[in-house]
């Protein structure tokens, strides 16, 4: 297995974590991703992007980073690019740092979007700002998280969800149907080990994480 991180431009903290899932990890930054390597002690091996998000600072201190520039006028957004680029690299798995907020919701929404796909495809991914993940749901599968007591989270459809089942939940579920749009998988509470298995359906479990703590 090869894991890599992918920084993208969202919003991140320092959370010990998000410190051991990176451990370990090649790193592609993408755009403006790359403020978040100081942050984290990481040192990424390719820079990737249109760089029109990039001050002349970073650019000064990252001035030895091998890149790839494309130009804005493109297909792709530079977090597409740069996990793209991993894969070519040899990535196994992804863990997408800096995934949700950050100025462009529209890039947020697509990473939810692209992590399912990749999922479906055979590469595993965390979404993270280390204070919030995000774990694409497998059809078919029987998902085990190891979240505290107490911890928020929910699930977000992007397709009609069949014989949904949510065990370990202050509002646990048996095999129920869910119409795309329901807000009835929205902010449930764990209690005990939370387990979710999707029958059909493409979905994200979304968790607020209690207890991370910046350092």
């Amino acid at each position: 297995m090869s894991r890599f991180s992918i920084l993208l431009g969202g919003d991140v903290c320092r959370t010990p974590r998000l410190l051991a899932q990176i451990a370990g990890t090649r790193v592609v930054a993408a755009d403006s991703g790359i403020q978040h390597a100081a942050l984290l002690d990481l040192q990424p091996e390719l820079w990737v992007g249109d760089f029109d998000s990039v001050g002349e600072e970073l650019v000064e201190a990252f001035q030895h980073l091998p890149r790839e520039v494309y130009p804005s006028d493109k297909a792709e957004t530079d977090g597409e690019l740069a996990i793209a680029a991993a894969l070519e690299m040899g990535a196994t798995s992804l863990v997408l740092v800096g995934a949700f907020g950050g100025e462009r919701p529209d890039h947020a929404y697509l990473h939810l979007a692209q992590a399912v796909r990749y999922a479906e495809e055979g590469v595993p991914m965390l979404l993270s700002s280390g204070d919030r993940e995000g774990w694409p749901l497998l059809a078919g599968e029987r998902h085990v998280f190891d979240y505290e007591d107490g911890m928020v989270f929910s699930i977000l459809g992007f397709t009609d969800l069949s014989s949904l089942t949510v065990e370990g939940a202050k509002w646990p579920l048996d095999a129920v149907e869910v119409p795309f749009g329901s807000s009835l998988t929205i902010s449930n509470e764990i209690q005990g080990k939370l387990a979710v298995t999707l029958g059909q359906g493409r979905a994200m479990l979304f968790a607020e994480l209690l207890s991370a703590r910046e350092i």
